[in-house]
């Protein structure tokens, strides 16, 4: 943990560059840097609604900061926060945990180099479904601790007319997950992910339309790779390709790529004992048979395509659908960004590739905003998973809705709106992910290959002022996970909570929030939660 935490502080630091004078069409301006930290203390009062009716009570003390930087050529935003819990009895020990997000970059030469980077620490409930979201205000032993942090250059240049772009990022994500579990008796054991290391790198030369051809044309490639510690579980992505565009208008352009592309996936099998059984690690997961051959799960390679249309109309909307050939089967990808107005924005993603859960969280954290506020649950302190931001508030739920160790190609969409009325702003978030995973045959992953899970999932959040000295926060969330593999049955997760802050002194606050959560499990117990909190907050 302390590791992470100092990963967490160098992602936030780093967007803290020294500010330089920025340009906002009314004059110069200094950048905005604004560092907010904060200490609570709470009182908890947890209870069990079904199936039992425990009640507990805790004190939580927490420090955290929150930390924005907007400017020309450096910017980004961090909510970190580490929160002690102290219990009073058996019922509640004491325990300590760290959660943040953050996202950022800083030119080194503007408008040439510029390096960003991201880290994200948060906790998940795991049950036979393979994971679940739930942040009930209590311990559970199939709570799993989350960290990933990326980082990595971004190059831009001209050379002559031609435009030179290459970008390296190189990402690690580790899930202090419980033993893996089984999905009901006699079932079949669930492989939890450990930890990954992903890297990325990519170039590319082109020319713009009429610079000097009346098209436009290009040719760049690329290099994914991720490395997996369950069973030494590997993804080897590497692809060239050119492609052109077609102006259609002023503000629309066919577009078209055709390359080669090589795409292997492979792991080890586990270590057998005299039995033939799998031999079973002291955390629960499989212990990899290092002096066995690599098994090759996935090799493909050949022709890829696809073609599109891309629309830009103004600085404020721009979108862009592709379809092709990749994975040796038809690809969908695209986007949509719309901002009406400064207050506002629409985004939507539709994504497919293939990746283990680290490639793919990694992924969604280079995809946020770097201006946003991170949206949190008022009771346990939690990130909710989404952020709020007027660049178009983007939410990680999808991607922590399963945890399976094993690689996978994962294809769905996510919708997010986000909008400012006066002191208030609001949004809500929605989107499916389905994860079809890839296991080498003769290895324990064998079971797992070709096997669907599918998560659909709907978040909102509310925040505003009532007055000159009072504030209130809602938000809720609810995820339909189904999975394929036998035992696992389907799971609904649901939550709400609510915040209500009164400022008594300069800095200092009285706050007040109850929540609610539910989760309906074929593969485990059904569990109702609540909880109430109390406390006082001092904002330096």
């Amino acid at each position: 943990m302390i590791r992470l935490a100092i990963l967490l502080a160098g992602a936030s630091a780093s967007l803290a560059v020294p500010a330089h004078a920025q340009d906002s069409g009314r004059g110069d301006r200094r950048k905005a840097v604004v560092v907010a930290p904060y200490i609570e203390a709470n009182q908890v009062l947890a209870a069990e609604i079904s199936p039992g009716d425990d009640v507990v009570t805790y004190t939580q003390v927490a420090t955290g900061v929150d930390v924005s930087v907007q400017g020309r050529n450096n910017g980004g935003s961090a909510s970190i926060r580490y929160e002690r819990t102290i219990g009073y009895d058996d019922a509640v020990s004491d325990s300590s945990s760290l959660s943040g997000i953050a996202r950022g970059y800083a030119s080194i030469v503007p408008r040439a180099l510029t390096v960003e980077a991201g880290a994200l620490a948060t906790r998940t409930r795991v049950d036979g479904n393979g994971g679940a979201t739930l942040t009930a205000p209590r311990q559970d032993q199939s709570e799993s601790r989350i960290y990933s942090v990326y980082a990595g250059p971004n190059v831009h240049t001209s050379v002559g007319d031609a435009e030179v772009n290459a970008n390296y990022r190189i990402g690690y994500t580790r899930a202090e997950a419980p033993d893996a579990i089984s999905n009901a008796p006699g079932a079949a054991r669930v492989d939890l992910f450990d930890e990954s290391v992903v890297q990325r790198a990519g170039a590319h030369v082109g020319l713009r339309p009429g610079a000097p051809l009346p098209v436009g044309v290009g040719i760049g490639g690329g290099i994914y790779q991720e490395d997996t510690s369950n069973l030494d579980s590997r993804v080897r992505d590497m692809h060239v390709r050119g492609d052109v565009t077609v102006p259609l208008g002023p503000s629309l352009a066919l577009v078209g790529g055709v390359g080669y592309e090589d795409v292997e996936i492979s792991n080890r099998d586990a270590l057998r004992d005299a039995a033939g059984n799998p031999v079973i690690r002291a955390d629960g997961r499989f212990v990899t048979d290092e002096s066995g051959p690599r098994r090759i799960a996935y090799d493909v390679s050949g022709l890829i395509w696809d073609v599109g249309v891309v629309w830009r109309p103004s600085r404020r909307t721009a979108a862009e659908a592709h379809i092709g050939r990749r994975y040796d089967s038809t690809t969908y990808y695209g986007s949509f960004a719309w901002a009406p107005d400064s207050r506002s924005s629409v985004n939507l993603s539709v994504y497919d590739g293939i990746t283990g859960f680290g490639g793919q969280l990694t992924n969604a954290l280079a995809s946020l905003p770097t201006d946003f506020a991170a949206i949190r649950n008022p009771v346990t302190g939690d990130l909710d998973e989404c952020v709020s931001s007027v660049e178009g508030g983007n939410c990680l739920t999808g991607v922590l809705g399963s945890v399976r160790s094993s690689v996978f190609r994962g294809r769905g969409v996510s919708l997010s709106y986000s909008r400012q009325i006066g002191r208030m702003s609001g949004g809500f978030g929605a989107g499916y992910d389905r994860r079809t995973f890839i296991g080498a045959p003769g290895t324990v992953l064998a079971a797992a290959n070709g096997i669907v899970d599918e998560s659909y999932w709907l978040a909102s959040y509310l925040s505003g002022q009532l007055g000159p000295r009072d504030s209130f926060s809602v938000n809720s969330r609810v995820q339909w996970l189904k999975s394929g593999f036998a035992g696992a049955g389907d799971a609904t997760v649901m939550g709400a909570a609510a915040a209500y802050r009164r400022y008594l002194l300069e800095g200092l606050s009285a706050n007040a929030a109850v929540s609610l959560d539910r989760l309906d499990s074929d593969a485990g117990r059904d569990l109702s939660t609540a909880a109430a909190l109390l406390g006082l907050r001092y904002d330096f």
